[in-house]
């Protein structure tokens, strides 16, 4: 069998072949992307980051809003609490000015009145126990007696201002000058220890106004009190508390009006701080606030800028229904328009002590009666 193919004899050269032409490449596998489908890459995966932003921002502010709705629960339960409270004690007498009322005439009262030195006090120019304003500013130098009217279109326009007044109780009844038991607390959540605090006359007592104000660039619910020196000192309360509205429930009060008759200490209607006013009259001025039984108290908490999920315009009512709206009271009805978001607190609170301050008529023995003094 030869080794060698047949048509080569052995010794031969191997004849040389005649090269392959190379195949022409097809241009489809040479193409790439158009700019069109480059665009269109582009655009799809734009679109797919955008979605996926969209759903992370929606996320964080769906997130923010629900962290600023339970700050604003929390500072209106906050609220609510101490402005309870506070109504609670307001008219509180330590015992022996509470054991200690007189039936018969106002100059008897200001000349036996109990105290260290008879007091000398008058019944009919003794602020009540519960005061206030109709959307107003405190006075800074003396808010017990004097407020400012709140301009249209300013920072908390509408809000009004709450007085509660309350003596101390002393830690030892049998002793006149022993110190407060610390049971007794001013808006700022003190305290009171001081034996310079200890009730001498009818006329000492604790106070706490509760107002709106800017604090640090925001509205807030603030605290003013007497300070350890005896002077005022104001300090924000609750932040972000925009709108502070107070109603009086009156027991036998006619807006604008002198009282007459008696009272049977239920409250029989609601009026504002400046319908208690009898315009020349402090006498029965005071008379128709020492016949206030309860209060309606709303309060509007708003959160930062932005903490709302759209901009809308929402009418709210800090009392708490729309039939508390009235014209002539700024603030019952309250229409913000902004993207922040919102809280409405409202409570009503009836006054566990008398406010008559020991005065109690002659004619008649029903528990804490108040009629006009002569």
């Amino acid at each position: 069998m030869s080794l060698y193919p047949p048509h080569r004899a052995p010794g031969t050269a191997l004849a040389s072949r005649p090269a392959r032409k190379a195949r022409p490449v097809s241009r489809a596998h040479e193409r790439g992307m158009t700019l069109v489908e480059l665009l269109v890459a582009m655009a799809v995966g734009l679109l797919i980051v955008l979605v996926a932003i969209s759903g992370l921002v929606a996320g964080q502010r769906g997130a923010a809003t629900v962290d600023t709705a339970s700050q604003l629960r929390d500072d209106a339960r906050f609220a609510t609490d101490m402005i309870q409270r506070l109504v609670m004690q307001a008219g509180f007498e330590d015992i022996p000015f509470a054991s200690a009322p007189y039936k018969s005439s106002a100059a008897q009262y200001k000349h036996a009145n109990p105290g260290s030195s008879g007091s000398n006090i008058d019944i009919k120019t003794l602020q009540p126990n519960v005061y206030g304003f109709n959307n107003a500013v405190p006075n800074a130098t003396d808010p017990l007696h004097s407020a400012a009217a709140r301009k249209k279109d300013t920072p908390g326009y509408g809000s009004d201002v709450l007085v509660l007044q309350y003596q101390t109780a002393r830690s030892d009844p049998g002793l006149d000058a022993s110190a407060p038991d610390g049971s007794m607390i001013t808006c700022n959540g003190l305290a009171t220890q001081d034996a310079q605090d200890t009730a001498t006359s009818r006329g000492t007592r604790l106070v706490s106004i509760l107002h709106v104000a800017e604090s640090e660039g925001e509205l807030a619910l603030m605290c003013t009190a007497r300070n350890k020196n005896g002077q005022f000192e104001t300090v924000p309360l609750v932040k972000g508390v925009e709108n502070f509205q107070v109603l009086y429930g009156v027991d036998n009060v006619t807006a604008g009006t002198a009282p007459a008759g008696h009272v049977d200490s239920v409250p029989d209607s609601y009026l504002r701080a400046d319908q208690l006013t009898v315009t020349g009259d402090l006498n029965a001025t005071y008379t128709n606030w020492r016949r206030v039984r309860s209060l309606r108290i709303g309060l509007v908490l708003r959160g930062p800028a932005g903490s709302a999920q759209e901009k809308a315009e929402i009418k709210y009512h800090p009392l708490g229904q729309a039939s508390y709206e009235n014209n002539n009271d700024p603030g019952s009805e309250f229409t913000p328009h902004d993207n922040r978001l919102r809280q409405i607190a409202t409570l009503s609170v009836q006054l566990r002590n008398c406010q008559n301050q020991g005065y109690q008529p002659s004619s008649g023995d029903a528990p804490c009666d108040v009629v006009l003094p002569k």
